[in-house]
């Protein structure tokens, strides 16, 4: 009995491993799929129909970018799975982090970059993996965005935000006689930059200048200084600005709301916004916290930046390209401008019209 028995159990053990063998792969989580047929396995149609597209934010207590990550989160409902990781404002973990999404074999990357200098590492990644991309708010450098057929911009143009915020500026001077305290017929503006080198910081801060002078008004720089998008910092640059300068300051110009809402927080530690002490502050964002601002009448304006349709539409080029689709105007409800850039448009926002931005 036990003789015959052994090539009984060798058998069965064959057997066993035959069929765990052909449920390999891309099986089902409930099961090895089957074939009675004995043809190739059909693909599994729910990967085809939920793609997962791997998301890395440059660091998640942006206020901005926040928005925009939210966005994303609400488009892919019932339609994709978007895996949203954190970088931590360090490139080297951002690299890390779509290092995994490659090794994990995600269908498509939605890359809001550290640095945008780096862009180029992450695409040459992605292509060898054949995994498409698509950057967001931190536009790559024009040489790496024609790298590959399957890289793609989602972003706004920075000089159109500057440009508004000058204009907001100067709208207010001309309205407001008593705005030129000294009477000089000279802005006296101090400058709050975003990250030194970052295209919107640098933009910003330029077409703000040139929408005053364009509008006429001699402006004179007092300060600049960078507080790295940040609200805390911004509060710290502007205590300063106003150690330096005090009252010869005339107007308050912020790369985005952040840190103009810290400069707030600093003018109103000297008596400004009260008892008729009003100083004009202008940012960019159109962020919730913002927009309180606006409607307390301590900011002047701000920009809308629209953080919903990036996000909507970071997701939506994401999306048709992991299902293998060349994005177009059809099949992603977005312009696409050379073939591989969505711009989202900017808007000027005050008190009057803040209920565009909610």
């Amino acid at each position: 009995m036990k003789k015959k028995a052994v090539p009984v159990i060798i058998a069965a053990a064959l057997l066993a491993t035959a069929v765990g063998c052909s449920g390999s792969g891309n099986a089902p989580a409930g099961g090895a799929s089957t074939n009675a047929g004995g043809g190739a396995a059909k693909p599994d149609a729910g990967a085809a129909k939920n793609p997962t597209i791997g998301v890395a934010i440059y660091k998640f207590d942006d206020t901005f970018m926040t928005g925009v990550r939210n966005a994303i989160s609400q488009a892919a409902e019932g339609k994709a799975k978007a895996d949203i990781v954190d970088s931590q404002n360090s490139q080297p973990t951002q690299n890390d982090k779509v290092d995994l999404f490659i090794t994990k074999k995600v269908n498509a990357l939605a890359i809001n970059p550290v640095d945008r200098t780096a862009a180029g590492v992450i695409i040459d990644k992605a292509k060898n993996a054949n995994i498409p991309v698509v950057f967001l708010n931190r536009e790559p450098l024009a040489d790496d965005m024609k790298k590959w057929d399957k890289v793609y911009y989602v972003g706004a143009k920075a000089e159109q935000s500057g440009t508004m915020e000058g204009q907001l500026i100067a709208d207010y001077f001309k309205a407001n006689p008593a705005a030129d305290k000294n009477k000089d017929g000279v802005l006296q503006y101090v400058m709050l930059k975003g990250e030194p080198g970052h295209q919107d910081a640098e933009l910003r801060t330029k077409f703000a200048i040139k929408a005053v002078e364009d509008a006429g008004i001699k402006v004179e720089k007092l300060a600049e200084d960078t507080a790295m998008w940040d609200r805390v910092k911004g509060q710290e640059k502007m205590a300063a600005f106003l150690a330096s300068h005090g009252d010869k300051i005339e107007a308050v110009f912020a790369n985005n709301d952040d840190m103009a809402l810290g400069a707030i927080e600093a003018l109103k530690a000297k008596g400004y916004f009260k008892d008729n002490k009003f100083i004009p502050v202008v940012g960019v964002d159109a962020t919730a916290p913002a927009l309180k601002a606006l409607e307390e009448g301590t900011l002047l304006g701000t920009v809308l930046n629209d953080a919903k349709n990036q996000g909507k539409a970071t997701f939506s080029i994401a999306n048709v390209l992991a299902q293998g689709q060349t994005p177009t105007k059809e099949n992603t409800g977005y312009d696409i401008t050379d073939g591989k850039y969505v711009w989202i448009s900017y808007k000027k926002i005050t008190k009057e019209n803040m209920n565009d931005a909610k």
